[in-house]
Parts: structure tokens; C-alpha cells; sequence
């Protein structure tokens, strides 16, 4: 198993950008970060009047806010989660399949995906999706949730059904809420799909044994923006999102990780060169985005790292798989 720290590291690789956030929404049940880019996460709902930092937000870059990602404090940790989701969705989305919504049930459109491979198989769903009690009588499903409804299970039920599961669906909040690293290990023999408008796009999630990705794409943000603030819950994926599933295959990791590569090693290059710019001209001292070009450096360094790791995978698996 992974190293727990791991996924966050993973998780502040990516989200280093001194791009300035333009506004902050925390609304009952997500919370939408917006700069260049419109980023998602699950807000904590839990009412609270002692919040520190309300009406400082925007303004402060996304690195600094998604650097909170590490913090216990349950809306500290969603607000870094909205800023790298802000942060990651600068890259080109991977490919994948498109999950058009269904007019009553656009929320459940990864569970009517998977439907026809879930018969006879044991389905464990981390997080109750309004309505996924349709599904209790065509599979053998079982509910584990933070805030139990009658029929779900509680938090401490992980351990017992996971490991028995031939499918998991884990909600992406997990991340936020510290719980992801153990549940993914108790999921590791299980199918795992990591779900929800929290889902980060990293293709490195496969090391830490998820199959596959079920996050959003954002097709309306001033739409998400105002359904978000205005309360709505379901009501974003009517208009201003819409999920895409992606197969974390080694083959298909690597490919997405490759892209990404090529990316920042073009970001390390420009700002290699615009130090040598900045160095030839007389200036003294240290060049201005010198920790921005140590941290891409780093970065690339992690991410050759999880491509070996695929590729060490790839190369292992049987020529028939």
C-alpha cells in the first residue's frame, strides 16, 4: 500500500500555481472555486459560525488554499480540495466516456453505466447518492455512509464489507476527509471506481489501486456557479456538469501521464530559459521564479517516477491481459 501521505503530496504537486482565485462559494452542498478555471468539492455540511477567513479568500492564490489540503479542519480541507480541482482542470481533460444525463436521474448516470457488470456481484457505495436506493433490488447492494440513513451501514462497516466487495464506488470526498488511503487499501481486491464532482484528474490514482475515474467536467460555470451558491445539490449535473468515466489501465495512465509530462517539462523549460534571460541582462540575486521552477523540477522528478511505476506494471501484466 501506498504510502497515506502520498495522495496528498500528489495532490500539492499539481495545484502550485500562483494564479490568483477571482471568488470563493461555499454553499450547502458544494463548494466552487473560480480563477482561470472552475474548480469542485463537496462541501462539509456542517453549520458553522466560527470560521476564521470569511471575505479574505479571493485574492490569495491557489497554492496557498490548496496547500490547507492537509488540514483536519473540514472546510479548510474542502476549500484546498475546490482550489486543486481549480488548479488540475488547466489541463486538457483525459479521454474517456461521456455520460449524457438521463432527465430523472442524471446524478446515478455512473451507477446505470456499470449496471449491466454489477449483476450477482457484491457492491459496496461509500457515500449515499440521493436515489441509489433504485438499484437495491438488481444488485446486492450495501451502504456505507458518514450520517446513516435507516438500511445504511456506518463508517466503521469498512472494514468488514470492503474486503468481501467485488465492486466499490468511493466517493471522492474521502480524499478531503482524510478516510480515502484506508479505504482504498481495504478496496484493493474489489473493482474501485472513484466518483463524484470531487474526483481529481490524476492519472497516478492508479497506484493507488482505483480502476476507474468518475469525476465531472464543467460545461456551464456560471451556471455551476449560481445553482452551487443558490443551494442545489443534483441540480448541477441538469446543466453545468456532466460526468465522464475514464479507465485507469496502466496503458491508459501512462499515456495521460505522458501528456502531462510534455506539459510541465515545456513549463520547466520556458522558466529555465527566462532565468537565463533574467541572469544575462545583469541581474542580481535570485531569479523571481526560482521556487516556481524547483517546484515543476520536483514535480517532474514524482512523475517519471509514477511512470516507471506503470510501466513496471505493464510490463508485468500477461501478454492475454
Amino acid at each position: 500500500m501506498e504510502n497515506p501521505a502520498r495522495i496528498y503530496e500528489l495532490l500539492l504537486d499539481y495545484a502550485g500555481s500562483d494564479t490568483q482565485v477571482t471568488e470563493l462559494s461555499i454553499g450547502p452542498v458544494w463548494t466552487v472555486c473560480k480563477a482561470q478555471h472552475t474548480g469542485l468539492a463537496m462541501s462539509p455540511g456542517l453549520p458553522t459560525r466560527t470560521l476564521s477567513w470569511p471575505g479574505t479568500l479571493a485574492g490569495r492564490t491557489l497554492a496557498e488554499l490548496a496547500g490547507w489540503i492537509t488540514d483536519w479542519e473540514p472546510y479548510k480541507a474542502t476549500v484546498a480540495m475546490a482550489a486543486i480541482n481549480c488548479s488540475l482542470n488547466r489541463y486538457e481533460l483525459p479521454s474517456g466516456i461521456t455520460l449524457l444525463p438521463a432527465p430523472d436521474s442524471a446524478n446515478l448516470a455512473v451507477f446505470d453505466h456499470f449496471l449491466p457488470r454489477l449483476q450477482g456481484k457484491k457492491v459496496v457505495v461509500i457515500g449515499r447518492y440521493p436515489g441509489i436506493e433504485r438499484y437495491a433490488d438488481q444488485v446486492n447492494l450495501s451502504i456505507i455512509e458518514r450520517q446513516p440513513m435507516p438500511g445504511d451501514y456506518p463508517d466503521p462497516a469498512c472494514e468488514f464489507l470492503l474486503p468481501d466487495a467485488d465492486w466499490v464506488f468511493l466517493t471522492a470526498s474521502s480524499i478531503t476527509n482524510k478516510t480515502f488511503p484506508r479505504l482504498a487499501e481495504l478496496a484493493q481486491h474489489a473493482t474501485t471506481v472513484l466518483m463524484g464532482p470531487t474526483v481529481p484528474w490524476l492519472p497516478e490514482l492508479h497506484e493507488f489501486g482505483i480502476d476507474y475515474l468518475a469525476g465531472v467536467e464543467v460545461i456551464d460555470p456560471v451556471k455551476l456557479h449560481q445553482t452551487a451558491a443558490e443551494g442545489g445539490g443534483v441540480r448541477i449535473f441538469d446543466d453545468a456538469v456532466r460526468y465522464r468515466i475514464v479507465d485507469l489501465t496502466p496503458g491508459n495512465s501512462m499515456m495521460w501521464l505522458k501528456s502531462q509530462i510534455a506539459q510541465d517539462y515545456t513549463s520547466r523549460q520556458l522558466l529555465t530559459l527566462a532565468m537565463e534571460r533574467w541572469y544575462s541582462t545583469g541581474n542580481k540575486g535570485r531569479f523571481p521564479e526560482f521556487n516556481r521552477l524547483n517546484q515543476v523540477t520536483a514535480k517532474l522528478s514524482r512523475m517519471d517516477s509514477s511512470y516507471k511505476r506503470l510501466w513496471d506494471v505493464s510490463n508485468a501484466l500477461p501478454e492475454s491481459s
